[in-house]
């Protein structure tokens, strides 16, 4: 009995097994044919948008002005419609992958800020003005959809996904497809008896059944694997974790960078230290130790001769008063009060005040940026200043600061001859690597005959969102 019972269980569990088998291979078929109908979608309307045109075209005789203004229309919607396509594509294969495995593909896409307004009117994109809103919200969305690394790597499981569902998901369906439509009519032949006078042809097609039969079960083996295999590709492509090559090229460049940049800070520390040593030994200090003299020579005429005394101590104290001055003007260079106390705005406009050129300055800040990006963006606005009186033969300079996106962005302009270049001297360059410490850009715009606009540009937090915005000339 204990025999008959074992070999029961042993058929009622190979049973199961292919019950199992058959249910999960049919499963996976459908998955597949899912995969296959969410692959052919983007393809076909990206067809169809490059059909319509050509068909136009050349369904009429002569091409006019609607011809030209179709087909303009239609290469301006194919990359609309690539990049929509391809971002709902890879969000439905996101949804797919953690609906049949549990596991969660994350995003990573960059936000579009909205566009922010100055007190002119116009709208800035984080480039340039733009006179309407929706012009600016476009510029804005195709740029940070073009530089967007997620997008491109959406608009590559596009194609690729196409490419892996053709590979793997399309033989699993033909397989069962094919081999399971063959061996039906092969089977419904046989009990028909039609067209089998012997034993061998019933053999020979038995022997075709079994060999469609078993591509139905090769194609409902194969099916889960491929599923599988187009889900961790579906995870490769679309999850930024695993591009590790260029995770660690960016971060070796990134380390490389800083390492570059904290050599930079610390040079140009080290020479500032040295300068304010230099002006404090040659000019306060200097004054200081004469003054002292001085006041010796004063204690020992006082009793014997007090008009000496009296010259000397007026002498006393002018050197003192010079000093005082150097001190000041040492500090002022060191770290401005003005700075410090009413922030980059009122600074900028006492230097405009103070430069040998009419400076027309333009702020339109939030609040104030962290003291050292404000002390780096000062110094650099006085070295341009400077380069400008003596080098441009400008009439006129304009100064624009402003906060957007992020960014402190401060635009210098003059009136000039141009072709500035920072080959030729070490002031832009100095420039460079004051904002390189804050990874802070320095855009140069100057044609031979002028004019000239430089661009700085530091990423940077602003402390309130309290609103300031002005407007002066100097």
């Amino acid at each position: 009995m204990s025999g008959s019972t074992t070999a029961v269980d042993g058929v009622s569990g190979r049973v199961e097994e292919l019950r199992r088998f058959a249910r999960t291979g049919f499963a996976a078929q459908l998955r597949c044919l899912q995969l296959v109908f969410q692959a052919a979608v983007a393809p076909t309307v990206l067809f169809f948008l490059l059909l319509v045109p050509l068909a136009v075209t050349k369904s009429r005789s002569q091409h006019g002005l609607e011809t030209l203004l179709l087909i303009a229309g239609a290469m301006a919607a194919f990359p609309v419609a690539c990049y929509w396509l391809a971002r709902r594509y890879a969000r439905r294969s996101r949804e797919l992958v953690e609906a049949w495995f549990g596991v969660r593909i994350p995003t990573s896409y960059r936000p579009v800020a909205a566009p922010q307004q100055d007190e002119r009117g116009h709208w800035w994109t984080g480039r340039s003005y733009r006179s309407r809103y929706s012009t600016a919200r476009v510029e804005m969305t195709a740029r940070v959809a073009l530089g967007d690394p997620a997008s491109w790597r959406d608009l590559l499981w596009l194609a690729g996904g196409a490419g892996a569902t053709g590979m793997l998901a399309v033989p699993c369906l033909l397989l069962v497809g094919v081999g399971g439509g063959a061996a039906f009519g092969l089977l419904m032949q046989f009990l028909d008896g039609y067209g089998y006078g012997g034993m061998g042809d019933g053999r020979e097609v038995l022997l075709q059944f079994a060999l469609c039969a078993g591509a139905v079960a090769l194609g409902l083996g194969l099916a889960p694997r491929a599923v599988r295999v187009h889900a961790d590709w579906a995870r490769r492509m679309l999850d930024p974790a695993h591009d590790r090559g260029q995770s660690r090229a960016r971060l070796n460049e990134r380390v490389q960078q800083l390492t570059e940049t904290r050599a930079d800070a610390v040079g140009s520390q080290a020479a500032e230290l040295r300068r304010i040593e230099r002006d404090l030994h040659d000019g306060a200090q200097a004054r200081l130790v004469a003054i002292g003299m001085t006041l010796g020579t004063i204690e020992h005429l006082l009793d014997t001769d007090p008009k000496a005394a009296r010259e000397l101590l007026a002498e006393a104290r002018h050197s003192s008063a010079k000093a005082l001055q150097e001190l000041r003007d040492l500090v002022r260079g060191i770290h401005p009060p003005v700075l410090a106390e009413r922030g980059l705005g009122d600074a900028v406009r006492a230097l405009a005040m103070d430069s040998a050129l009419p400076v027309e300055v333009c702020v339109s800040l939030q609040d104030r940026p962290a003291a050292p990006v404000e002390a780096a963006v000062y110094f650099s606005i006085c070295e341009l200043l400077a380069n400008a009186a003596k080098h441009s033969g400008a009439d006129h300079v304009w100064v624009d600061i402003l906060y957007r996106a992020g960014s402190l962005r401060v635009t210098v302009t003059d009136d000039g001859h141009g072709v500035a270049d920072p080959s030729r001297g070490s002031g832009l360059r100095g420039i460079e690597r004051r904002l390189g410490t804050f990874d802070g850009v320095l855009a140069i715009d100057s044609t031979s005959g002028g004019p000239t606009t430089i661009t700085l540009e530091l990423p940077c937090e602003l402390s309130s969102p309290r609103t300031s915005t002005s407007f002066a000339k100097a």
